[in-house]
């Protein structure tokens, strides 16, 4: 018989929220605050469609995990062996090229708010700091502070998008599909980035470790994943709006990459005060830490998980955290990245991740579409016509986008 969720509802609310702020990074903020930079509020469609389509693939993850008892890894391996060699080189491979990335977004703007230490020392504090908490603490704490870690994104963000006072006609015209003159690519790509990548996959190793089990759970992780991810659109449609309002109308450009939200910091403090700015970095930061702790703990189960798989060797009794290959992880994407810390332009590895980064998500639509329709699956689980076409839609979309990322990685 299926366990049933009992007592309050916001009691359970949890895994959800700390994929979605797992995925909502640095990057994604930039991403979006460009789009606004350079077409108004004409592409808010795509941002809120790519939180729809991480809607479907984070469902349909921690559904088969619900449904089966068992983890979308052992889906994968159920599939063919090539499945675990394809995310064992590639969890390797983003794990260091993600541990820098993501401790140099969360240095940025610590470094700016307290200058006492470089950005590669605040780097490397992050990264320790990333690799303490999950070393020492399980999934409620770090459940509870990420809550804490979205409060103050909230509260920042949508403060920031009153302030700069939007155009409610032009932000409802931007819900209208259109395609401005050469943003075919970038909406594509607004669409696939938003709300993250591989970490959807980890949302049932969230909902494992939150202690739901079985099919009775459906309803509940539904919700949850709902509520997650309309948070995440109100951060989209937040920083949206400070694009078209205080960039677009005045024509300026951000820096590509994280350090464009040192950009606006600027346009803030000129706008508003320092106050505001100072704020805005403290949201920075909080974005970004709660993206490395979320790594350091979801992407460690999920490979704590495919060492069990792929080597058929079960991980010891008790937390998954306290096992080697959990710890072996986490230690991964900390300390060997502090070597590219230094580095000036790491091209080769970066063509590498970005090969791999760009089949990844095809590959789990794809698989989630295989795996979900099986008719072993009990019936309340399998895939209606909704899922399998929101799959499918996915599937098509991550394809077109792996074909454009890897053009673009080697036609240069």
């Amino acid at each position: 018989m299926s366990e049933q969720p009992s007592g309050s509802l916001w009691r359970h609310i949890g895994p959800g929220i700390v994929v979605a702020a797992t995925g909502v990074g640095a990057g994604d903020l930039v991403a979006t605050l460009i789009a606004g930079s350079r077409f108004g509020y004409a592409l808010l469609w795509a941002a809120i469609l790519g939180c729809i389509v991480k809607i479907a693939l984070s469902e349909g993850s921690a559904r088969y995990h619900l449904a089966t008892g068992s983890t979308i890894l052992a889906g994968w391996q159920s599939l063919g062996r090539w499945t675990g060699w394809y995310f064992g080189i590639y969890v390797v491979i983003w794990g260091f090229i993600y541990g820098a990335t993501a401790m140099s977004a969360t240095a940025l703007p610590l470094a700016a708010l307290f200058p006492v230490l470089p950005l590669t020392g605040w780097a490397i504090l992050t990264g320790l700091a990333g690799f303490a908490f999950v070393f020492f603490n399980r999934y409620e704490r770090l459940e509870g502070l990420i809550k804490i870690l979205v409060a103050v994104m909230f509260v920042v963000i949508v403060s920031l998008a009153v302030l700069a006072a939007p155009d409610l006609p032009m932000l409802l015209s931007g819900l209208a599909v259109t395609l401005p003159g050469h943003s075919l690519f970038y909406t594509l790509g607004l669409i696939g980035g938003v709300g993250g990548t591989v970490t959807t996959a980890a949302y049932g190793y969230w909902a494992q470790a939150k202690g739901w089990n079985g099919t009775g759970w459906l309803p509940m992780m539904r919700i949850d994943n709902a509520v997650a991810y309309i948070l995440t659109g109100i951060f989209v449609v937040a920083m949206m709006i400070v694009g078209a309002e205080l960039l677009y109308a005045a024509s300026i450009a951000l820096q590509s990459g994280d350090r464009g939200l040192l950009d606006l910091s600027n346009v803030l403090a000129a706008r508003f005060g320092q106050p505001v700015a100072a704020a805005f970095l403290i949201g920075f930061a909080a974005t970004a830490f709660s993206s490395v702790l979320g790594v350091w703990h979801g992407m460690s189960l999920f490979f704590a998980d495919w060492y069990a798989q792929f080597f058929n060797r079960p991980l010891p009794e008790g937390p998954p955290e306290r096992s080697a290959p959990f710890r072996a992880y986490a230690a991964w994407l900390t300390f060997p990245p502090m070597l590219l810390l230094y580095a000036q332009q790491p091209f080769l590895l970066a063509v590498i991740y970005g090969a791999f980064g760009a089949l990844f998500m095809p590959f789990l639509a794809v698989t989630l579409l295989l795996l979900l329709n099986r008719r072993d699956l009990p019936a309340e689980a399998r895939n209606g016509w909704l899922s399998n076409a929101m799959l499918a839609g996915s599937a098509l979309l991550f394809v077109v986008l792996a074909g454009q990322q890897l053009w673009s990685l080697f036609a240069a």
